[in-house]
């Protein structure tokens, strides 16, 4: 449990002071780059950037997903029992996390506000 705080801290502190948007510190997504589409998961750098900074209307421009699991992540990480977790809540989120990548590329109002 100790490792897991000092390594998120640690990433935390590269975030908060190297801006994914000016820096090449940070891996670009394979995906987005191979499809031109983008993935559930992209702009949670820049947006965990800004939260940090706390800008959190910035961030959810970003990535409103990965925003919204922020505080889920920290309750499971804090709780320290992810062995209650059913199987069902996994299939739930997997569900919400295609159906969030799909929705965030079509080319129409309002699923552009979806994208970062």
């Amino acid at each position: 449990m100790v490792a897991v705080l000092a390594a998120a801290a640690g990433v935390g502190v590269v975030l908060f002071f190297f801006d994914p948007a000016t820096t090449m510190l940070y891996p670009r997504c394979l995906f987005h780059e191979m499809t031109g589409l983008w993935c559930p998961g992209c702009g949670t750098t820049r947006a965990l950037h800004l939260l940090l900074h706390g800008n959190l209307a910035a961030a959810f421009r970003f990535n409103a997903l990965s925003m919204s699991m922020v505080p889920v992540a920290g309750y499971l990480i804090v709780r320290g029992d992810a062995s209650t977790l059913k199987p069902a809540w996994i299939w739930l989120l997997l569900v919400v996390i295609v159906a969030f990548g799909v929705l965030r590329n079509i080319p129409a109002y309002p699923f552009t506000l979806l994208a970062p």
